[in-house]
């Protein structure tokens, strides 16, 4: 048209990125940690109050899920990790004392037969590991829980259906969520740990 500007057609750029959510893969594998932690910090072995030494990095990682920073989160929780395998601490009862930094005796790389494998074994061989660990974890949060009077919506059920699925297809997508509906419902029904010398910390607010 006769005095209309000369106008490049309109390209659309490539979509923004969707903001990362807990229902992610990365922010499951963070629940999953994240949990268990909440649970091992109010065994009756600290008597209430376990130091914020150990409180602040489940507090930082916490807040660090809820804002979708699953990196944050899983460094915070590493932190933690540590802080747990340090010998001055109590004794802590399994499975929960395996949520520490495991430190294996030195052998040579030879001498351990998993290094052989494929990587796609190797890989599969850990996450097996991890799922066993998982279903551990969620018994022993069943029976905790029924010994302190917290509902924690079938827990003790779907601990036994996820033993049963993983016996019977491995840890598949429905094995993991029976897992995540136990560790859902300790986030929204097991209080944070008080750290001892100071008031509760209250949760951060749930984003919408």
């Amino acid at each position: 048209m006769p005095g209309a500007p000369n106008r490049p057609p309109e390209i659309e750029g490539p979509a923004a990125p969707a903001p990362p959510t807990t229902t992610s893969e990365a922010g499951r594998r963070v629940l999953r940690r994240l949990a268990p932690f909440r649970v091992a910090l109010r065994l009756d072995l600290w008597k209430g109050a376990p130091s914020r030494e150990l409180v602040d990095p489940l507090v930082r990682a916490e807040a660090a899920y809820l804002a979708g920073d699953f990196v944050k989160a899983s460094g915070d929780l590493d932190a933690l990790s540590v802080r747990f395998a340090e010998p001055r601490w109590p004794t802590l009862p399994e499975p929960f004392k395996s949520l520490r930094v495991a430190i294996p005796a030195p052998m040579p790389p030879h001498w351990n037969p998993d290094n052989a494998l494929p990587a796609p074994e190797k890989e599969a061989k850990l996450v097996r590991k991890d799922a066993e660990f998982q279903v551990q974890l969620a018994q022993a949060t069943a029976a905790w829980a029924t010994a302190h009077q917290i509902d924690l919506s079938d827990a003790a059920g779907h601990a036994e259906r996820a033993r049963g699925a993983l016996a019977a297809d491995g840890p598949t997508e429905a094995f993991w969520a029976e897992i995540e509906a136990i560790w859902g419902c300790v986030r929204e029904r097991v209080p944070m740990p008080t750290a001892s010398g100071r008031a509760p910390t209250p949760p951060p607010a749930e984003t919408p």
